[in-house]
């Protein structure tokens, strides 16, 4: 009998745990020859989802607790979780209902058919059109300046086969970027449209700084567009600034009483070339950033207690 592995990374989402873990657990229960256990992983909430987490976990021992020290990010805690998974599949599944468990059978029966990956991509959205279009812009630019081929709309959710989480357990990357690693070193995969709902409860914890990590993680990682555009952007600036240098000093040798160049020309060009240097050396920073955390090689996540394993 084949085993399902679905992880939930939770934080503050007291009102959504017990709903969803009811709804997943309903899935599995529904499709005949596999037993199931069900990770929830706690990302160090202010609320009392870890009090209802312990509750799951001694009514239900398929259901398994990972309580972390702290909040350690967005994209740790649910990778780790992941790599602790026993099942003969994971499914990655988010605790506010926009991922649709509905789906969960169609995952299985796709991996079923043969595929080791199978994923959910969002065609629609009943969150914020603005929000859903500037994502659809950002996915678009990097999948452009990307050398891998990124995948659009594409949030973690969906099926991996143990295969593939035996190539995560090997990569010991200290800041994975799922999103990323799936369309790097992923297997054939199936792609599953579907319209995500509305939050079910509680509120969104995608701030503009969190949105901003993910967008710069995706970025330093899988392009190296920012400092070769730095490159040719300064070839490009030295180029006009000798022919501007040239002209205004032909024009002075020409018209040398009565061509004024005057101090105009002279601040533009300082403070242009100032914010063109700011810009590049904060996105430096940022490569530099991504290097330092991989290169310290601290561990994804320090637990605080685990339950049910």
């Amino acid at each position: 009998m084949k085993k399902i592995s679905i992880v939930v990374p939770c934080y503050n989402e007291e009102e959504n745990v017990e709903p969803i873990s009811e709804a997943i657990i309903q899935q599995i229960e529904k499709l005949q020859n596999y037993t199931y256990e069900l990770v929830l992983i706690d990302n160090c909430s202010t609320d009392k989802t870890k009090e209802k987490i312990i509750q799951l976990c001694e009514k239900n021992k398929n259901i398994k607790a990972i309580f972390n020290a702290k909040n350690f990010g967005q994209f740790n805690s649910p990778y780790y979780a992941m790599l602790q998974t026993t099942g003969d599949c994971t499914i990655l599944i988010a605790a506010d209902f926009q991922d649709p468990v509905e789906m969960i059978p169609q995952f299985i029966q796709e991996w079923e058919a043969g595929y080791k990956i199978v994923i959910g991509i969002k065609k629609k959205s009943q969150e914020n059109k603005l929000i859903y279009f500037l994502r659809s812009i950002y996915y678009k630019l990097i999948k452009r300046l990307s050398d891998t081929d990124q995948i659009e709309h594409f949030t973690g959710f969906g099926l991996y086969d143990k295969d593939f989480i035996q190539v995560l357990k090997k990569l010991e990357d200290p800041t994975p970027f799922l999103r990323g690693i799936v369309a790097e070193l992923g297997y054939q995969r199936k792609e599953i449209p579907y319209e995500q709902p509305k939050r079910r409860a509680g509120k969104t914890h995608n701030t503009f700084y969190r949105l901003y990590d993910a967008a710069m993680l995706s970025f330093t990682s899988y392009t190296k567009i920012g400092l070769r555009l730095a490159t040719f952007l300064g070839i490009l600036i030295g180029v006009l600034s000798f022919i501007i240098g040239l002209v205004y000093l032909i024009l002075k040798l020409i018209y040398w009483d009565r061509f004024a160049a005057g101090m105009v020309p002279l601040l533009i060009g300082i403070f242009f070339l100032g914010a063109v240097q700011l810009f590049f050396i904060g996105l430096l920073g940022e490569y530099i950033l991504a290097i330092n955390t991989r290169v310290m090689k601290r561990p994804l996540v320090i637990e605080e207690k685990r339950i049910n394993f």
